[in-house]
């Protein structure tokens, strides 16, 4: 079935939602729905590259059952996969694990999970060599 056979009520993003509401507390629910709804409408109005989105909660501290479920249900809306999972890759020692999300199919792969480790090593690297230049040059280094 592609995406456009699908009714909005049959939608991937949907069925897992409606799992959701079953399985999660009712407050931790009210707080995923907060977190995803701005995202989900602006994936349904194609208009996803303007949009900043954090899931640290802002001044809110949030559990993270409810980040790592935003997660998988924004990317249960852009790939139309429902298994997605959260993986916690050791990257480096200063900045800690990273908590990525892919398909089930990498997530069970220890050798792909080291190529991503590598691939986000890598960009903090360049992230902080860019940094320095823009620090030295007097340029904002809110990258």
């Amino acid at each position: 079935m592609s995406e456009s056979e699908f009714t909005p009520e049959n939608r991937p993003v949907d069925v897992y939602l409606d799992l959701l509401r079953v399985r999660m507390d009712t407050e931790d629910y009210r707080l995923l729905l907060r977190l995803v709804e701005p995202v989900l409408e602006a994936i349904d109005e194609h208009r996803l590259s303007g949009l900043d989105l954090a899931l640290d909660g802002g001044d809110e501290e949030l559990p993270q059952e409810v980040r790592d479920e935003a997660a998988l249900v924004i990317a249960t809306a852009v790939t139309g996969r429902l298994d997605n999972e959260v993986v916690e890759l050791d990257v480096d020692d200063d900045t800690g694990p990273v908590r990525v999300v892919t398909d089930a199919e990498t997530a069970a792969d220890p050798s792909r999970l080291g190529e991503i480790a590598g691939m986000i090593r890598d960009r903090h690297r360049q992230n902080e060599e860019l940094r320095g230049i823009a620090e030295a040059s007097g340029l904002p280094t809110d990258f």
